[in-house]
């Protein structure tokens, strides 16, 4: 982490030059007025979304519906979410990162205000629960590339690892604050009104983008210089479909050429097929079954982002020697809730375990992301980093709808006790791999060596 002088001297938030204190430094973005504004309302919806997963979940339970129907809804969220990461990359790129923004919102807003709205009017089907979850899903594929995109944009380029710090900050506060009050609001007042809350989250996050310069965050001519300093590799000339395809091949040669990159990858992808899936689709069931419904699944939820700041925090300023076998080791932390509802502990152990798996979740992808931006050349981490995330996810839509069938058929305990025990062998396995046990950057500057 690089340290700078407590005694720099630079422009504070009300434009003045001296120095400054430390905290009041690390904040000078928030003197760019586009960036404040669409901090503002980018922590708004993302407070909303945290409080979204809790009050769908238990929406869905309400209808009568189980872990399957829990499963198919969450499922029906996810895919189109995965499958649309490219196509609103390429529109961020093509039609500006504002108008994907707002186009995302509107449609999130709208899912939500009619499921809000179903839900107060009667007993949805399941039919519509999906559907409106595909167009939440929808939205949320359109807007993550569009927000990569557009934050670059905001903020001068000595001050972009601030912007990128404050929005990482807001949406572990989010994934903290969101559950807890979610579960208090839906069960005094229900889930609908919690959706309601989101879908209004939403509506200020249009207004805030809609009020952003067209300049400096759209594409095409005109636009502003940030975007206009693109590198030869996206010029015109090279977006063609030939050009495109050759370097997709490049990127993935490269990727499959890092032992770490591909094992570390399919280490997740397997993770979010056997643990986690498991674990957002059977871990409300059981909080309603015995643990006290809406308020104890919104607790471990918010001690797992809790352990995710904690996480992040024990990682400042400390770099391990071995960062890829520290990485996979810290990656047992998600063993700890799942188990923990599989043996049937009380609400208590399982935020305990809860906090274990956040503070593994940070380390893990806070080690992985940092190895992959120093091993990985420049000119090829945007493609390196769309396989991984693909390859990251592509399983996870079937272990949510295969979630709740499975535990019908063998039992809910059975399901999360096998996730946390391939989780352990996995672990196990990865360590006996010289790429993940060598210590420094693998592969960095060159080659790595076929292990």
């Amino acid at each position: 982490m690089h340290q700078g002088s407590l005694l720099t001297v630079t422009t504070d938030l009300r434009g003045r030059s001296g120095p400054l204190p430390g905290l009041r430094r690390r904040l000078v973005v928030l003197g760019e007025r586009d960036f404040r504004r669409f901090f503002t309302g980018y922590a708004t919806s993302l407070l909303g979304s945290s409080m979204a997963g809790v009050a769908v979940a238990f929406a869905v339970l309400a209808t009568g519906g189980g872990g399957s129907t829990l499963g198919a809804v969450m499922t029906a969220r996810i895919l189109p979410l995965v499958l649309l990461l490219v196509l609103g990359g390429a529109s961020a790129d093509r039609f500006g990162s504002r108008i994907v923004m707002i186009v995302a919102d509107v449609l999130r807003c709208g899912a939500q205000v009619s499921f809000a709205v179903l839900l107060l009017t009667g007993r949805p089907e399941l039919w519509a629960m999906l559907l409106l979850a595909a167009l939440a899903g929808v939205g949320e594929g359109l807007f993550g590339p569009a927000l990569s995109a557009l934050v670059p944009l905001l903020s001068p380029p000595d001050e972009l690892t601030q912007a990128n710090s404050l929005l990482q900050m807001a949406r572990s506060g989010a994934t903290i604050a969101g559950p807890a009050l979610a579960g208090v609001l839906a069960a005094t007042g229900g889930p609908a009104l919690v959706l309601a809350l989101d879908a209004a989250s939403y509506a200020v996050s249009v207004v805030v983008v809609f009020r952003l310069p067209k300049a400096g965050v759209g594409a095409g001519a005109g636009v502003g210089a940030g975007f206009a300093a693109v590198s030869a590799d996206t010029a015109p000339g090279r977006r063609n479909s030939l050009s495109l395809l050759a370097d997709l091949r490049a990127g993935w040669s490269l990727f499959r050429s890092r032992t770490w990159l591909w094992v570390t990858t399919l280490h997740i992808c397997l993770f979010n097929l056997l643990v986690w899936g498991p674990f957002l689709v059977l871990g409300p069931v059981v909080s309603a079954a015995r643990l006290g419904g809406p308020g104890a699944w919104g607790a471990i939820m918010a001690c797992y982002g809790g352990g995710a700041v904690g996480g992040g925090l024990v990682l400042l300023g400390h770099r391990p020697s071995r960062p890829l076998a520290v990485a996979v080791v810290a990656s047992l932390g998600w063993a700890f809730p799942t188990a923990a509802l599989a043996a049937g502990l009380p609400l208590l152990c399982v935020c305990v375990g809860a906090v274990v798996g956040g503070v593994g979740s940070a380390v893990y992808g806070t080690l992985l992301g940092t190895m992959e931006q120093q091993a990985v050349p420049p000119e090829f981490r945007g493609r390196v980093s769309a396989y991984g995330s693909l390859g990251a996810f592509v399983l996870g839509p079937l272990g949510l709808a295969a979630a709740g069938p499975v535990a019908a058929a063998v039992g809910t305990a059975p399901v999360l006790a096998a996730g946390a025990l391939w989780l352990v062998a996995a672990v196990a396995v990865l360590l006996l791999l010289p790429a993940i046990r060598r210590p420094g950057s693998p592969g960095a500057g060159g080659g790595e060596r076929p292990w």
